[in-house]
């Protein structure tokens, strides 16, 4: 990556503490998103994608989660060693999430207004520098974030509870809470998943607008490939905990390395394709209460030979930042 990092996350390793064992959630992730640029973490349910980002703004209570090792730096500052009161002054301001379900996040017993200029003025105090906004001076900055992101009839629906909005138009809500404070770095937590196709394109396209005009640096989380080819520059791919494959785009959806890589984007269902011919990945996530030694997608690898058995140490090739965790590329590999 030629950008400078703006968040870098580095052999981070987290395991949770449960009745049944140490269940081993995270194994050496490493993953950077620069200035400008968009990420997309994707892998099927329970691979570690949220995991992996939560305790950028230590959304993760410990116990039971536990870190290992590793770093996550933004701008440099190890996010897993700031005090409370440092987090208060990055957490919505300097980094904001959006989540999937907006109906979980948003507060049915308050109106969209109330709930903006409360956030508006919490990220106020949180800086407590410059001129206090008046309540109606954070009002009126919640009408210009709702009408950035295209909700209709902005005076009017701030009013609303949340219950008497679409879908679409709650997520549209959650974007604006986000983005104001004016942050740096978005991290949006498969905002499209409970929308239908239509929505989900305005949304992507909304998100997509919104880097270009506010120069956002953008994590998107999904385990859709069609949503992040859409909209991301770079995409790491994760298995059970690790990132199996990274790269941008292009090299990673037009020449996959890994296998897991490969069964993935042979089980895109397309037009045409008679439904005998769809792909599945034969299997199941291995147990990490007791993870495998060595690759954990060996027994779910028609590539798998006793090499595979031990670690497979992650491979670069030279001219790009392109990761592969698999021994078929214990030599490299050309990318060409």
């Amino acid at each position: 990556m030629t950008n400078t990092p703006v968040l870098d996350i580095r052999d981070y390793r987290l395991n949770f503490n449960t009745f049944d064992g140490v269940y081993h959630a995270l194994d050496g992730v490493n993953l950077s998103v620069g200035k400008g640029e968009s990420l997309g973490i994707v892998g099927e349910t329970g691979c570690g994608k949220s995991v992996t980002v939560r305790n950028v703004l230590g959304l993760l209570p410990s116990p039971p989660a536990e870190v290992i090792s590793g770093e996550i730096l933004y701008n440099g500052l190890d996010m897993l060693k700031v005090t409370p009161e440092q987090m208060k002054k990055i957490r919505g301001i300097e980094i904001a999430m959006i989540f999937q379900d907006p109906m979980t996040y948003l507060n049915p017993v308050f109106t969209i207004g109330t709930q903006m200029t409360d956030v508006i003025l919490a990220h106020q105090k949180a800086l407590a520098k410059g001129e206090k906004k008046s309540r109606k001076e954070a009002r009126a900055h919640a009408v210009d974030m709702l009408r950035k992101v295209h909700l209709p009839n902005p005076e009017t629906q701030i009013d609303r509870y949340p219950h008497e909005l679409s879908g679409g138009m709650r997520q549209r809500v959650l974007i604006a809470m986000a983005l104001s404070g004016s942050p740096k770095l978005l991290i949006a937590d498969e905002p499209t998943t409970a929308l239908d196709v239509t929505i989900q394109a305005q949304i992507l396209d909304l998100i997509a607008e919104l880097v270009d005009d506010m120069g956002l640096s953008v994590i998107l989380i999904t385990h859709d490939l069609g949503v992040v080819a859409k909209i991301c520059d770079n995409v790491a791919v994760m298995y059970a905990g690790q990132v199996v494959e990274y790269g941008t785009i292009e090299e990673v959806f037009g020449r996959p390395k890994h296998p897991y890589t490969e069964g993935l984007l042979k089980s895109i269902p397309h037009p045409g394709r008679p439904p005998e011919e769809l792909f599945g990945i034969p299997g199941f996530l291995p147990n990490l209460l007791n993870p495998p030694v060595g690759c954990r997608f060996q027994a779910r690898c028609s590539k798998a030979m006793e090499i595979c058995g031990t670690p497979a140490p992650n491979r670069n090739n030279a001219a790009h930042d392109r990761t592969v965790l698999c021994h078929l590329y214990s030599e490299g590999f050309d990318d060409a």
